[in-house]
């Protein structure tokens, strides 16, 4: 890809990819935390944000993210994240500034998570779950390539979060607006 196709894809990109992106690229190059300048709407609001950085062939990189917010407003917790995704998963090695022109970004901004009293409450593609048994816990975001069924969703909490298949657990569920 050229540099001018790199620009043009960047400049594609929703302000809130963009500043996931963006703070990436200053945390990785100069272990700098970007200061958001210019502040969107929603950018101002508070709630949970995931950022996922994907490779050139879709393949997951990296994703952290909070299901309740942390920081002051969605901005702060996009830096806050997208820095944990390029250097704090567990699943990989911290992304390197060779890497940075080739990687893909999309950043999901949660609602409020809601219970629910069963999984006949949820839907793969509309509702992120989080599966939660006393203090351990997993979360998954709805709409995942290769997951299709409550059941599947709700098998990974477990697993993520380290809950056996015959404990009780609270179900709750959350929608997520995808921005890349």
């Amino acid at each position: 890809m050229t540099g001018a196709k790199k620009e043009k894809k960047a400049a594609g990109m929703h302000p809130i990819a963009s500043l996931a992106k963006e703070a990436v690229e200053a945390y990785v190059k100069e272990r700098r935390v970007l200061k958001p300048a210019e502040l969107t709407p929603e950018m101002q609001e508070q709630a949970g944000v995931f950022v996922s950085i994907h490779t050139p062939d879709g393949g997951l990189r990296g994703c952290i993210g909070t299901f309740e917010p942390t920081q002051e407003n969605v901005a702060k917790e996009i830096v806050q994240n997208a820095i944990s995704s390029s250097t704090r998963d567990p699943r990989f090695y911290p992304v390197t500034p060779e890497e940075l022109p080739d990687l893909n970004y999309s950043v999901d901004v949660l609602t409020s998570p809601e219970p629910v009293k069963d999984k006949s409450q949820l839907d793969a593609k509309k509702y992120g779950v989080i599966v939660e048994a006393g203090w351990r816990r997993g979360l998954l975001l709805p709409d995942l390539e290769g997951v299709d069924t409550p059941e599947q969703q709700i098998d990974v909490c477990r697993q993520k979060g380290q809950i056996g298949r015959t404990e009780n657990v609270n179900l709750y569920r959350f929608e997520v607006k995808r921005y890349k």
